[in-house]
């Protein structure tokens, strides 16, 4: 059924522009959206990002002073020989190394600093570590150019 006079386009016109009540959701926007704010976040977000990524580098990066286990050799007595590379940045700085030694379990039953002077950037060092019980293999803990004053040679 069809009424004449009647237009279905006036009707949805007149349901899109509906006037709200005076005061009731505050005043009506009528400014643009202002994009330095857009702007502003992504700058914040790539210093941000740029932040994070350099303390992960710092933190995460290659050490500056490190070793690796070149040979261990069980002695009588609870004794163990170790020998390990140091490599470094600077080798015009002294470090220390601490190695240990771990029984059967797996715990730790020796452990040892070793004073790595200043030289060539690869130095070889063998130490002797005591333990507790019978060890069965060694590791090193870590490196660093922190030494101790009651380990220097100065």
């Amino acid at each position: 059924m069809v009424t004449e006079g009647y237009d279905s386009s006036d009707e949805e016109a007149r349901l899109n522009t509906r006037t709200l009540p005076e005061g009731r959701y505050g005043p009506a926007r009528g400014r643009p959206p202002r994009h330095w704010r857009r702007w502003l976040f992504t700058l914040v977000a790539l210093v941000a990002s740029g932040l994070v990524a350099w303390v992960a580098y710092l933190n995460l990066g290659p050490a500056p002073i490190s070793a690796d286990r070149v040979s261990f050799d069980e002695k009588p007595g609870n004794v163990m020989s170790v020998t390990i590379n140091v490599t470094r940045d600077d080798p015009a700085r002294p470090g220390v190394c601490i190695v240990r030694v771990r029984d059967i379990s797996g715990a730790e039953s020796g452990r040892k600093e070793v004073y790595v002077p200043a030289g060539d950037g690869h130095s070889l060092q063998t130490t002797v570590v005591r333990s507790t019980d019978r060890p069965v293999t060694a590791d090193i803990f870590g490196c660093s150019y922190d030494v101790p004053t009651y380990l220097s040679r100065s």
